[in-house]
């Protein structure tokens, strides 16, 4: 006989209230996706320079025509909100001060990949690609390569 272990999935505004009951806190490593807590890999310090060398890249290039968001969550559905490396935002004057920014507001997103290659490419690339995010960068520091993929579909 197969036993079938129920599942709660969680809504981003349900999550959001965990960290504000103290379930979670800021400094946990975690994310919603798909409506489940999914914990992060911790980050390396060969991750961590490479966010800072995408983050002084990206701030020189895009000026004022965009706003460089680092390992902040985005907004993609009721159960979706994940928090990707680095994402290139359209601009706001309030920064997107209230709300998290969603898919409409998203022009790049760039995943820095060390150990969490096989996540990022199976579950979170097609979640980009369905919602409809136009640029996808992945940054493979094991292969030493970075894969860009514009409009990527699931």
């Amino acid at each position: 006989m197969a036993v079938q272990a129920l599942r709660r999935l969680f809504t981003a505004d349900e999550y959001h209230r965990m960290t504000q009951a103290g379930i979670l806190s800021e400094d946990d490593r975690v994310e919603l996706i798909e409506g489940e807590i999914v914990q992060m890999s911790p980050i390396g310090s060969r991750h961590a320079r490479c966010v800072r060398l995408l983050n002084r890249i990206f701030s020189k290039g895009v000026g004022d025509r965009a706003i460089v968001d680092v390992q902040n969550p985005i907004r993609l559905g009721e159960r979706l909100e994940p928090q990707p490396d680095v994402a290139l935002l359209r601009p706001r004057p309030d920064f997107y001060a209230g709300v998290h920014p969603g898919p409409e507001d998203v022009l790049l997103i760039a995943e820095v990949m060390e150990r969490s290659a096989a996540f990022d490419r199976e579950v979170k690339a097609p979640l980009y690609a369905r919602s409809g995010i136009p640029e996808v960068w992945w940054v493979d520091l094991e292969e030493e390569v970075v894969e860009v993929y514009r409009e990527p579909s699931p």
